[in-house]
């Protein structure tokens, strides 16, 4: 049968869904209008001013979900780069996106974005609103495969930073850079493990820590300002010396978003806060299993850099990423809940 679009008016949206580590990517292929800007920075704002309506009609229900995640594929400034990416979720636009990077990768290939693919690897220059990101993909026989990436400078921002949390005291946590900005503290420390504890348990830990850190940490970028803030709380097993075992983490980001794999940029993050501390060297490549699905990347810092005065590493994050599907989506004009809604895990429904 060949389905017809139904009676709408506006735009007609089509997408390709993706996951990575079971995290969805929904990437935005048509039926945007033109983001405006001279830089992936100033899109990036111009989203979030005037084309945020779009944003909640694709992330939020009924067409999307409360831990929906996209990608819009912009134009880059940077020569390098073969494409620019906007992050966007149930709360606003991400300056980083691992798992988004790793799906990326493969449509990029996939969909003739880069110059004649290479085997076995073909890059992909990305450029996210935190800077360029490298991305590696596996490429033979006209299919792609597995993607690493190589992230921008990271670094370990503060570490046993002292903050009260609402409901569990003075709590020590260390706040990290992976293109994004993560406080990390063991779920221990909440009487909480990340692999078999209650989701709600674990979002409510992190989502305390989160607000006490974004009242209590004042955060800088040597960058950019639109770069310093507190995106999420990353639950960790506490396993943070190097081993050949798996360690676990998950994180909670945006509004109370759950991560579903274990996080490209927390994984950068940890990495970069592993080495500051001594506990990882170069080229030594460690497992990072979500406790949300136990899917899994590898993540070890490569290269020695300089971010601002911190000192910095690059990390090289490894996963895989699926297709899952395409879709085309329209409004009807009497649907008084196209514009999309939420049924918030903390309260009341909350429209559009």
């Amino acid at each position: 049968m060949d389905l017809q679009l139904p009676p709408h008016e506006g735009a007609v949206i089509s997408v390709v869904d993706m996951h990575t580590g079971g995290e969805p990517l929904r990437v935005i292929v048509s039926g945007y209008p033109e983001v405006r800007g001279d830089s992936v920075l100033s899109k990036r704002r111009y989203a979030r001013e005037h084309l945020d309506h779009l944003r909640r009609f694709l992330m939020h229900e009924p067409r999307g979900h409360y831990d929906m995640y996209g990608a819009l594929i912009v134009d880059s400034e940077i020569p390098e780069a073969d494409l620019g990416v906007l992050f966007m979720h149930n709360d606003g636009y991400s300056t980083m996106c691992g798992h988004a990077v790793i799906a990326l990768g493969r449509f990029a290939v996939d969909n003739k974005l880069v110059k004649e693919p290479q085997s076995p690897e073909t890059q992909v220059n990305i450029h996210c609103p935190c800077g360029l990101v490298k991305a590696f993909v596996e490429y033979s026989g006209g299919k792609t495969g597995g993607v690493r990436f190589h992230s921008v400078p990271a670094f370990a921002f503060a570490t046993d930073v002292t903050v009260t949390v609402e409901g569990f005291g003075e709590v020590v946590v260390d706040v990290s850079y992976g293109g994004a900005f993560y406080a990390f503290v063991s779920a221990q420390r909440f009487g909480l493990d990340v692999n078999k504890s209650r989701t709600r348990d674990l979002v409510d830990a992190a989502t305390a820590v989160t607000k006490a850190v974004k009242s209590q940490v004042k955060l800088h970028h040597p960058t950019s300002d639109d770069l310093a803030f507190l995106y999420g709380t990353i639950l960790t097993d506490g396993k943070d010396e190097f081993s050949s075992d798996p360690t676990a983490n998950i994180c909670v980001f945006a509004e109370a978003q759950v991560d579903r794999s274990p996080t490209g940029s927390g994984v950068t993050a940890r990495v970069a806060l592993q080495y500051h501390k001594g506990l990882i060297q170069l080229n030594q490549t460690r497992t990072f299993q979500s406790g949300a699905t136990g899917s899994q990347f590898t993540g070890k810092a490569v290269q020695e850099t300089k971010c601002g005065g911190f000192r910095a590493v690059v990390v090289e994050v490894a996963g895989r990423a699926f297709y899952t599907g395409v879709s085309r989506f329209v409004q009807e004009p009497d649907d008084e809940l196209a514009h999309g809604f939420l049924l918030n895990h903390q309260g009341p429904f909350r429209g559009s």
